[in-house]
């Protein structure tokens, strides 16, 4: 039981326990339940920050901050304690079951997942912005700063990645409050609707990278991604599918480097090399392909 838990206000002459909650590469997820018989009973989950958030770009600040602009739009727990001297941020318990892979294969899933990600684009601005590219070069510093090991020729797709980002600016589209790190377990269903977690690295940003980042997090198919962004778009356009198929190359390329500094910084015993070199494997096969001069065309009508 971690000592700080004893210090939140909320718990504050209450009795407790406490369960841990799978999930978490940055932080450890702490399930507290009051068992004292008082009124109200709590049912509260404590996020616990890790060391290293500095390095990968986390603003606990803005985390906690965008938490509670995304609970004011109905998607996320509302916030109960911040409190950064700890390094925790309670938040209420969802009773919802997070989803998998696999989950999105039913149609009415998808559906009630893509309302979820509407909801959160319609919600509250977040107070700071998020930009792939912008992010990939900080990461890319971080790496050359430190000296930690990135794959032989990542640097070589760099003519490749500032078409990309030509493309997508060509006629750039209003940012909405994002998630930007919406895997499959960030998604949990009550069965009626889908709520939205783990906020680490929201920001305002392209709509269409949300719905890219969770087509290749989540393993989807090339049918399953045009399903994806029909449920969220209702008549998507070409261009529409082109920004999304190529948001899908950006979180691939960018997001690796997130496994690279991982591997060489994170005392967590997993596999973050592998981690970064799927993603890195899967933007390769992108920028390689025979789509990928008609998605820089479609991208930028």
């Amino acid at each position: 039981m971690p000592i700080a838990l004893d210090r939140l206000a909320v718990l504050a002459g209450r009795s407790w326990r406490v369960s841990p909650l799978p999930g978490g590469l940055t932080n450890t997820n702490l399930r507290i339940t009051t068992d004292d018989g008082a009124d109200p009973p709590l049912d509260l989950v404590a996020r616990c920050s890790q060391a290293g958030a500095e390095l990968l770009g986390i603003d606990r600040d803005a985390e906690w901050a965008n938490t509670a602009a995304a609970a004011a739009a109905g998607v996320a727990a509302p916030v109960v304690e911040y409190r950064p001297d700890l390094g925790v941020l309670v938040i209420e318990y969802l009773d919802a079951a997070a989803l998998t892979d696999d989950s999105f294969a039913d149609e009415a899933v998808l559906r009630r997942a893509a309302t979820a990600v509407r909801r959160l684009h319609a919600g509250p601005r977040f107070i700071d912005d998020f930009d792939m590219f912008a992010r990939q070069a900080a990461y890319v510093r971080t790496i050359k700063e430190r000296g930690f090991a990135l794959p032989a020729g990542y640097a070589s797709y760099g003519d490749a990645w500032e078409q990309v980002r030509r493309a997508l600016t060509a006629s750039p589209r209003p940012t909405v409050p994002c998630n930007n790190d919406l895997l499959a377990a960030n998604f949990l269903d009550d069965g009626e609707r889908v709520w939205l977690i783990d906020y680490e690295y929201s920001g305002n940003n392209d709509a269409c990278f949300e719905l890219g980042n969770t087509a290749t997090e989540c393993g989807f198919t090339p049918e399953q991604t045009e399903a994806w962004v029909e449920a969220y778009f209702g008549s998507p356009t070409a261009a529409d599918l082109a920004r999304v198929r190529l948001q899908v190359l950006c979180s691939c390329y960018g997001w690796s480097l997130w496994g690279f500094i991982q591997a060489a910084a994170s005392p967590i015993e997993f596999d973050f090399w592998e981690w970064g070199m799927e993603r890195y494997d899967k933007a390769r096969a992108i920028f390689g392909s025979a789509q990928f001069p008609r998605l820089l065309a479609e991208a930028a009508q």
